[in-house]
Order: structure tokens, then sequence, then C-alpha cells
């Protein structure tokens, strides 16, 4: 079972930035992409990126512009750049492995979270 840990959180201003690391135990575990999602006070978690093994980044339209995900997969770490961060970014951010599986399933694990507080 893979494990992760989220760092880089914390508070700052509008118009800040932040950068968020995530270590993964095994990364070619994550043999689909590994990402990062955040969740909002009584809301769902929500995706706001992900970056395959080839290096494809995908973003939420919310972030796209603003976030930029890269990772390190010889050290087994994972990164979110966050500029031009917002009171809306508020969240408890998470990383994320994606594993897909022979069946075509694709299977997700989790970090314990790391808080952003973006204060206007």
């Amino acid at each position: 079972q893979v494990q992760l840990q989220e760092s880089g959180g914390g508070s700052v201003q509008a118009g800040g930035s932040l950068k968020l690391s995530c270590i993964v135990s095994e990364a070619s575990f994550c043999t689909y992409a590994m990402g990062w999602s955040r969740q909002f006070p009584g809301k769902e978690r929500e995706f706001v990126s992900r970056i395959e093994t080839d290096n494809h980044k995908r973003y939420a339209e919310s972030v796209k512009g603003r976030f930029d995900i890269s990772q390190d997969r010889s050290k087994n770490t994972l990164w979110l750049q966050m500029n031009a961060l917002e009171p809306e970014d508020t969240a408890m951010y998470y990383c994320r492995c994606e594993r897909r599986l022979w069946t075509g399933h694709i299977d997700t694990f989790w970090g314990q979270g790391t808080q952003v507080s973006v204060s206007s």
C-alpha cells in the first residue's frame, strides 16, 4: 500500500504564493497519475490538478493559469505551485495517487491533507 505525506500548507494573504509538496512512499505504484484535490468545509473533495506518468498535466478551470503541478518520480515527490492565491482557494489540500488496475479501473490513494488559508 502506498503512503502519501503532504506539506507546505499555511496562511497567506490574497495574491500570495504557496508551494505544496507530497512525498510518496513509492511513486512507481501510481501507474496512472498523481495529483491534488481540495475540500472546502462541508463540501465534497474536488479535483484540482493531475499529472500523468508522461508529464501530461490537467487543471480545474478555477486554478488554470495560477497553479502549476510537477513531479520528480525518481525522488518520489509531487509539488503544487500555487500563485495569485484567492480567499476562495482556502481549503484542505490532498495529495492523490492513481493506480490503473488490469481491469481498467483506477484506484485512488490519499494523503492526510494540508491546510491552505488565504486571507483578503
